[in-house]
């Protein structure tokens, strides 16, 4: 949609299908698995959930009210109560557009390992050399990333992004049993298992610490949704009599249950079969592809579990992709069509380079400030960093200052819970935007400067 006039209307369980399947993707499948690997278990899983409550929820539904109340693009919908608080959305859009790069690339890994099911379901002995050796490669990378982004260009263009968003109310429940029932599976038949499951879910604080809590914060950011400018997008297509509270709650309940499942199956077959695998990008698709290896039928599993995959990607790109091009069709004053084909291209474009960071570009590394000295990163982990420890806290600091410096807890209310239809704004409702999220936010912003 480019404006109000062209937003679409849904049903109260079409907007929490579409809200959900723009939330859960790769964050919750790929992204969440590798930081609790790496980051304690049970305790950055408890840190987590008890983040999600605190940050997840109050963010949610004040970017869908935020969106309700100016029924336009991210950047215009923060300019409605004043306009020089519009730059909020335009930083929502910035970091959205960076992570688009980097979320395309990570998508073309889904959809190589999607077509080697298909072809031959041969990995090799070492899954992990295998993985390593094909990111670092200079070309497949860039195909399977450009199929993926012309195949959701076809849809935006044509505006029959229904078609997927169809099916993915019926794909992505099923991949939510698929993940429980190799989950299962993988506790019977993994000797091991039990004290993986129990790395998981049993906290042990003691390698527990800031970066680790940052890491939390920064996931739920990331996971759930807040700080890109998509609920503010979505609220914009709102029914007003539509409970925000209430699709807030349900939004952050199915993207946290489907990332603590992707969990449940990865951590106890990694942590139980003693896979000396490190955290980080590579972990989902190792450990699906030795689970898949040892299952009956195992190739089809894997056939379906990365094409289910590929719809949790296009599904999230259809709106995470539009948040620019709305964007940029306010900008150039051109129609949908151009203005989207502009912004896949410039997404497009930096995913190359994100890409080739791994492979013939690795060499090429970018300055990082920090309190403690200067670190050099690649330009995949520098989009990251920025993205995730940066761009997406500071949008949902703003967020608060928004709300209680610019637009005021009393017109908040109105909107949020519909002139009191919904309940009223509480004591801890006010606590949280004006002190809870914004310390939140303040603490991953600093610690990733090296202040604290």
């Amino acid at each position: 949609m480019s404006d109000h006039k062209e937003a679409k209307s849904f049903s109260r369980f079409g907007y929490i299908m579409v809200a959900a399947g723009a939330a859960i993707g790769l964050g919750n499948i790929w992204k969440f698995p590798y930081l609790a690997y790496g980051d304690g278990g049970g305790a950055f899983v408890l840190i987590y959930i008890v983040i999600c409550i605190l940050l997840g929820h109050p963010i949610v539904q004040a970017e869908q009210a935020v969106g309700r109340r100016g029924r336009a693009s991210a950047a215009a919908s923060y300019g409605v109560i004043h306009p020089k608080w519009r730059f909020v959305g335009v930083i929502n859009i910035v970091c959205t557009f960076l992570i688009d790069i980097y979320y395309l690339v990570v998508s073309g890994w889904v959809l190589k390992y999607f077509v080697t099911y298909v072809v031959s379901g041969d990995f090799g002995k070492d899954k992990q050399a295998y993985f390593d050796n094909y990111i670092s490669s200079t070309t497949q990378p860039l195909i399977h990333s450009l199929v993926i982004i012309a195949i959701i260009v076809f849809f935006l263009f044509f505006g029959i992004t229904n078609i997927v968003e169809k099916a993915s109310k019926v794909i992505m429940p099923m991949l939510a049993v698929l993940l429980l029932v190799c989950g299962i599976y993988a506790l019977i038949v993994v000797p091991g298992a039990v004290d993986g499951l129990k790395y998981y879910f049993v906290p042990d604080f003691s390698k527990f610490g800031m970066q680790q809590f940052a890491d939390a914060c920064m996931q739920v950011c990331f996971s759930v949704g807040i700080g890109w400018g998509i609920f503010t997008t979505l609220g914009a297509s709102m029914d007003k009599d539509a409970n925000l509270k209430a699709d807030a709650w349900w939004v952050d309940i199915c993207d946290t249950f489907i990332a603590l499942l992707a969990g449940f199956v990865i951590i106890p077959t990694v942590v139980g079969t003693g896979s000396e695998m490190s955290s980080g990008p590579s972990l989902v698709f190792v450990a699906m592809t030795q689970i898949f290896e040892t299952l009956p039928g195992g190739r089809m599993i894997g056939i379906f579990f990365f094409a289910s995959l590929i719809f949790a990607v296009i599904s999230t790109f259809f709106t995470i992709l539009e948040i620019p091009r709305m964007y940029v069709q306010e900008k150039t004053h051109t129609s949908h069509q151009v203005s989207l084909i502009i912004t896949a291209a410039l997404v497009y474009i930096g995913s190359i380079l994100c890409s080739l960071s791994k492979g013939v570009l690795s060499w090429l590394k970018l300055p990082w400030p920090s309190f403690q000295g200067i670190a050099y990163y690649d330009i995949y982990d520098w989009c990251d960093c920025l993205s995730g420890y940066v761009l997406l806290p500071l949008g949902v600091l703003l967020t608060c200052f928004y709300i209680v410096k610019a637009w005021g807890f009393k017109e908040y209310e109105k909107e949020l819970t519909n002139n009191g239809k919904h309940g009223k704004l509480s004591m801890y409702d006010k606590l949280s935007l004006a002190v809870i999220c914004p310390v939140l936010t303040l603490i991953v912003i600093l610690h990733v400067f090296g202040f604290i």
